[in-house]
């Protein structure tokens, strides 16, 4: 094979892991993601943010509420990004938010769900365990290390209303809504799989469609590779139409609507609903069936609808989906440049060098895993089986859960993101700890699953986070003693 055709290869893989991407993930997932955030930024009182999460509030409620926040609102990665940018937008600490972003998507309650069923609940527990210690971990050294910065962000924002700032009951109900629709969307429950009728639309061809789309986007779903269906395909085409027509709708949405407005917003919502059906293709047409997903999603906009139109005035709509558009602007471009790379790699690397290179639990081996789950990052759920095909091949269960750690955390387009909401030095600070951490975990429990007494690596864990907090300490007391020479001098 001459390397023109290597490279067609591995743009074509791009171009597929793309298409697939946009099609099973960005819909129900990122589109009501992007609402949430633009929510909490126009509609949520900064007051509100920073009285639970702000630099000021107490680390004992601030930590706790955001490893919960991140519980209850994680559906995965690219969900828990535009919230994260909201909440940091609105004055959350960077060490609450770091927390936030960590633990959401580390601690998905699907993913736990499937991990316990799939590979063992020993794995699915320790996930859980280390995820939440760790996430809070490292906010809160991430506080410390930037503690100036986020200083000056409350001195700039100020908080001075926290302590008796409120969420409105009319904006509960509303983001209330928005998550109702996130949920409904994404939650794999027979109530809302579950089909209660069907019709069969007579569009001849559709079969040769969906096979054209298999011959263009081959995939394998030994390697997490998904494909493009017929209905993504459908779905791939509206997005770029709500693309144009939020171009001309939504940049200027601010001062006011326009006819673009509308068309986009339609569009959204017929989406959506496409996106919540179950589309069969066969030779004499297609068959669309209602789910319980399509009714969740309806019932939640229609009422949506109402509350917006009833309880907030047009300003603060025209606020909010400017705040979204702002976030689907500024994270949209990376995502799509970060799953293409994704897919340029995955060819490159080939799971038997992993199991080569991880079959014990050894520092190189759970690094292997981390590095792995950054450069071969799937969608949530996916990463299971993927776990699963690498323990058959005789990967150790250290650097399996070292893998299963990081693959939610740090992929290329998250890492893209996350430099663009928080600055490149924080958030590369940010990988190194998030690897650091994700390799100790993975070495911690492949040394119980080796048979080390519990109490042992208890006392070397507790051994470990002594010198962490000295050397922060170190830091800390350096800092301080810096800025007051500089304030004598002055």
């Amino acid at each position: 094979m001459n390397i023109g055709m290597y490279i067609l290869q591995l743009v074509q893989s791009g171009l597929g892991n793309l298409a697939s991407y946009l099609a099973a993930h960005v819909l129900l997932c990122l589109l009501p993601a992007f609402f949430v955030a633009g929510a909490l930024t126009a509609l949520v009182p900064k007051e509100a943010i920073t009285r639970y999460l702000g630099r000021s509030a107490p680390k004992y409620i601030s930590y706790p509420a955001a490893a919960l926040g991140g519980f209850v609102l994680a559906v995965c990665s690219c969900t828990i990004l535009p919230l994260f940018a909201g909440i940091y937008k609105k004055g959350a600490g960077l060490g609450p938010a770091i927390t936030f972003l960590f633990v959401g998507p580390a601690i998905n309650i699907l993913a736990l769900t499937y991990t316990g069923v799939a590979i063992g609940m020993d794995i699915a527990v320790a996930r859980l365990v280390l995820s939440i210690v760790f996430g809070i971990g490292i906010g809160v050294i991430m506080a410390l290390i930037y503690r100036r910065d986020d200083a000056a962000r409350e001195a700039n924002g100020g908080d001075a209303f926290a302590a008796t700032a409120r969420v409105s009951a009319r904006t509960l109900v509303f983001l209330g809504l928005l998550l109702v629709v996130l949920i409904a969307g994404t939650l794999q429950v027979g109530l809302l799989t579950n089909s209660y009728g069907h019709v069969t639309l007579p569009i001849q061809g559709m079969d040769q469609v969906q096979e054209t789309l298999h011959q263009l986007v081959p995939f394998d779903a030994s390697r997490g590779e998904e494909g493009v269906t017929a209905q993504g395909a459908i779905l791939i085409g509206l997005l770029l139409l709500i693309g144009v027509s939020a171009w001309f709708g939504l940049n200027k949405v601010d001062e006011g609507y326009n006819t673009w407005t509308w068309v986009a917003l339609g569009l959204i919502a017929l989406t959506l609903l496409v996106a919540a059906v179950k589309m069969t293709p066969h030779v004499g047409g297609l068959d669309i069936y209602f789910t319980g997903k399509m009714f969740g999603v309806l019932i939640a906009m229609v009422l949506m609808w109402y509350v917006g139109r009833r309880y907030f005035d047009e300003f603060e709509m025209q606020e909010w989906l400017w705040e979204t558009w702002r976030f689907v602007k500024q994270i949209f471009p990376l995502l799509i440049v970060g799953v293409f790379a994704v897919g340029v790699l995955r060819p490159l690397i080939k799971p038997e060098w992993i199991q080569a290179l991880a079959g014990s639990n050894t520092f190189l081996g759970n690094f292997v895993g981390v590095v792995f789950g950054v450069f071969m990052y799937f969608p949530t759920l996916v990463e299971v089986p993927i776990a699963q095909m690498f323990l058959d091949l005789g990967m150790h269960r250290g650097p399996l859960l070292a893998y299963l750690m990081a693959d939610p955390e740090l992929s290329l387009q998250s890492i893209l993101i996350t430099a663009s909401i928080i600055g490149k030095a924080k958030a590369w600070v940010y990988v190194i700890w998030v690897a650091l951490f994700s390799t100790l975990a993975g070495l911690i429990y492949g040394a119980w699953v080796d048979g080390t007494n519990l109490v042992v690596l208890g006392a070397y864990l507790l051994a470990g986070i002594a010198l962490l907090a000295l050397g922060l300490w170190a830091i800390q007391a350096r800092s301080r003693s810096n800025a007051a020479t500089e304030s004598r001098v002055q």
